[in-house]
């Protein structure tokens, strides 16, 4: 692996035929929408599997028609526009969260670089398109997807749509920044930004084994980004109703739901080139035959590491439940940021270690003994923030807390508590009150009375 740039080769680009590149655009295209009808059916099935159902079994063979199904059945549906809603906006908002969903697929490899397949007679490369800043386009492409959401629900006019579509802005926003320190990452020890040279850079071990933990920051952060479970925020039905798309019926229902199945495949895509080899085949087929990285097989290869992530997906959706608001902008901001920053830092210095030609050994000493460092560092300022915590506590005592501030319901501020709630004593201990005061000798008369009687 060189220490310096990876001289990027792209003269293979942009050399195709007019309908050659056409050809290549719809199969892109065509892929994507494949995948998204079969992650559909294979998404039901397995939730339903998890939580023992029998799942979709009426359309078509096992019922693999059913995504089919649902997608006639939505167009089908009565188109409704909300009176209130900005109607050029209302209209727009589905095309644009939809558009920019196919659109990073582009840069995708989906073989070699080289010549290796023929079409026509015509000698190509399993890629659309490359740029010498692709990963960077396609970050550009899947921040742009985000204006759909939020244009969704303001236009709307309607409350519950607003606030999904804020919560959409933030959650990406937030997840955004610690996948582009992810993908820094990888550019540091690849030399490059184009997705085919990051592949090429892998040809003798993948990336998730190099920078496993930049892989795991890039699974959590692709779960957040496709605002898919447990950090569906945007749609959460039980205080949103809906979400973005509560005021939307018929086709652009279906364009959203569409982007969002296409982000996962996107996103996947990614994954895919970044960590896990891209189009080669995994590691004990690699060993023993050497034309599995040739001819039409690196597609194979490609498309089932694409859908062992997507059931990752739907794995988190059958298993995780939902977490709160807070929770996921605390995990955002206070955790994957800050740690994604110090994992960068510390590849860089590895980087630039073994740029300067040193050993293995002495790169482990002295990553270990700044780790190390940095432990023992926050151990000790934990230990004197419990303290200054501790000394403060008496005399920092709360102000009294008015739930019924201003003649409505608000929630404490930090460091408030609620006023204990009054509560009725137990049976056992409340005295027996009768009309005439508290003597009861008639009662008991009257028990004894009674007890003669019987």
């Amino acid at each position: 692996m060189s220490p310096y740039l990876a001289a990027e080769n792209l003269s293979m680009f942009g050399t195709d035929p007019w309908w050659l590149v056409l050809l290549k655009a719809v199969f892109c295209f065509a892929f994507l929408m494949v995948t998204v009808l079969f992650s559909i059916v294979w998404e039901r099935k397995v939730v339903a599997w998890m939580q023992l159902r029998i799942g979709p079994n009426r359309h078509g063979p096992w019922g693999m028609l059913q995504s089919l199904a649902d997608g006639v059945k939505l167009m089908l549906k009565e188109d409704v526009v909300v009176k209130r809603a900005d109607k050029v906006v209302y209209v727009l908002a589905p095309i644009v969260a939809a558009i920019p969903a196919f659109m990073a697929i582009a840069v995708i490899p989906f073989g070699p670089a080289g010549n290796e397949i023929s079409i026509f007679g015509h000698r190509t490369a399993m890629q659309l398109t490359d740029l010498p800043i692709a990963m960077l386009y396609i970050l550009a492409v899947a921040s742009v997807g985000i204006y759909g959401i939020v244009l969704a629900g303001w236009s709307s006019g309607s409350t519950y749509p607003l606030l999904g579509g804020l919560r959409s802005c933030a959650q990406m926003i937030s997840y955004e920044i610690a996948m582009g320190v992810a993908f820094a990452s990888v550019f540091l020890y690849s030399g490059s930004m184009s997705t085919s040279a990051i592949v090429e850079q892998q040809h003798d071990r993948w990336y998730i084994l190099l920078l496993p933990f930049s892989f795991v920051l890039y699974i959590v952060t692709m779960v957040g980004e496709t605002n898919r479970a447990p950090f569906d925020m945007p749609e959460s039905e039980g205080d949103l109703v809906g979400g973005f798309n509560t005021e939307y019926s018929s086709i652009k229902f279906a364009m959203f739901m569409l982007a969002e199945y296409v982000n996962m495949v996107t996103v996947s895509a990614v994954a895919t080139t970044l960590f896990l080899g891209g189009w080669r085949a995994p590691w004990p087929i690699s060993t023993f035959w050497e034309g599995a990285n040739h001819g039409w097989w690196p597609l194979l290869w490609f498309v089932i590491k694409v859908q062992l992530l997507l059931f990752f997906f739907i794995w988190l959706r059958g298993t995780l439940p939902r977490v709160r608001y807070d929770q996921l902008m605390k995990l955002g901001w206070k955790v994957l940021i800050p740690v994604s920053m110090a994992w960068l830092m510390l590849v860089a210095t590895v980087r630039v270690l073994r740029n300067e030609n040193f050993d293995f050994t002495d790169i482990a000493l002295y990553v270990g003994a700044a780790v190390l460092t940095v432990l023992i560092l926050s151990f000790v300022a934990d230990l004197f923030r419990e303290r200054a915590k501790a000394a403060e506590e008496p005399a920092a005592r709360p102000a009294g807390f008015d739930p019924m501030a201003g003649g409505f319901p608000v929630p404490p501020l930090p460091g408030q508590e609620l006023p204990p709630v009054p509560r009725r004593r137990p049976r056992r201990e409340r005295e027996l009150v009768v009309s005439g005061g508290t003597d009861t000798d008639s009662d008991g008369s009257l028990d004894g009375k009674e007890a003669s009687d019987g």
